[in-house]
């Protein structure tokens, strides 16, 4: 009975004593116990963050839409204002070739009329030479004389 098993279990017997005299087991079961309340305020403390990211998710998905609605009606602005300058371009151009056109056909008739008045004036110099000289051909002395002076400056004034 008394061999070193015997002594082994005694001592084993009587260290467990001692630690439960000096409350051993209140410190592992108090370290326990904090343990358990480090790892609950650990856990807390994900739950918290958790859903704290989530309503971040959240937000930034709202703003991220509100952006992308002002991006688009940016865009559709630009559009709209790219047509508006286009059209207005287009009016102001059309409106320079009328104003073109006009100012060239004015031209054309002062040059028309221009190009008729210096025929007519042409005409009038030929018709005047030509009288001048059948005058002086057919008709001889002062009466000729007086006579062509007369006939040139009419048919000067009229036909100029």
């Amino acid at each position: 009975m008394f061999e070193a098993e015997f002594w082994v279990a005694v001592a084993f017997l009587l260290f467990v004593l001692i630690l439960f005299y000096v409350g051993a087991h209140k410190k592992i079961a108090d370290a326990l116990d904090a343990r358990t309340a480090k790892i609950k305020a650990d856990l807390d403390e994900a739950a918290r963050l958790r859903d704290e990211a989530g309503k971040l998710l959240a937000e930034y998905k709202r703003k991220q839409g509100e952006a992308e609605r002002e991006a688009q009606a940016i865009v559709a602005e630009a559009k709209a204002e790219a047509e508006r300058v286009a059209a207005e371009s287009k009016t102001k151009v059309e409106d320079f070739v009328a104003r073109r056109t006009k100012m060239a056909e004015a031209k054309i008739g002062q040059a028309e009329a221009q190009a008729l008045a210096d025929v007519r004036a042409a005409a009038a110099d030929a018709a005047v030479a030509a009288a001048e000289k059948i005058l002086t051909v057919t008709t001889k002395g002062k009466v000729a004389e007086d006579l062509i002076a007369r006939g040139i400056e009419d048919v000067k004034a009229k036909l100029n």
